[in-house]
């Protein structure tokens, strides 16, 4: 018998669902909080998951429809903020991908590589590390956006 990925993740999709929820509300104004005058924004923080999310999967591990790639390189670090909509539009779009990828891989798949070429040298990543990665990856830029919020009075994820 062989089972999806998805249970043994169990739990990404509702940390997913409460960044949604976090973000859908803002305004322009508290997209541009951050927790210090160095540090990212919220909306930046936002579409650097957007990014590394469709940079990983899709770039990397070749998941995902073509259109992913449109999202690979919303995190390019703007003064602006992003609108809302596109910001939820691009959470949902990564996580559909991911939620795709966990349901139809299986633990047998977890072993498989991915290269990743850098100027001077090439890495192998397995589809397990990758996973951790972007897993551990929107885990602590979540509780970023959620304490940067939470800082300015506005409400953050509900745990």
């Amino acid at each position: 018998m062989t089972t999806s990925l998805t249970p043994f993740f169990a739990g990404w999709d509702v940390h997913h669902q409460r960044i949604v929820k976090m973000i859908a509300p803002l305004t322009h104004e508290q997209l541009l909080l951050q927790s210090a005058p160095h540090m990212w924004h919220v909306s930046i923080l936002a579409a650097h998951v957007i990014g590394a999310r469709a940079f990983w999967f899709h770039e990397i591990m070749h998941e995902g429809p073509p259109e992913i790639a449109g999202w690979s390189g919303l995190d390019d670090f703007e003064e602006s903020a992003r609108p809302v909509e596109r910001l939820v539009q691009g959470l949902n779009e990564t996580w559909a991908m991911i939620a795709a990828v966990l349901d139809r891989c299986t633990l047998a798949d977890l072993d498989a590589t991915f290269e990743r070429v850098y100027p001077t040298h090439m890495r192998i990543f397995t589809r397990q590390s990758l996973i951790m990665r972007v897993l551990t990856h929107d885990a602590h830029h979540g509780g970023e956006i959620s304490q940067i919020l939470g800082m300015h009075g506005v409400t953050a994820i509900d745990w």
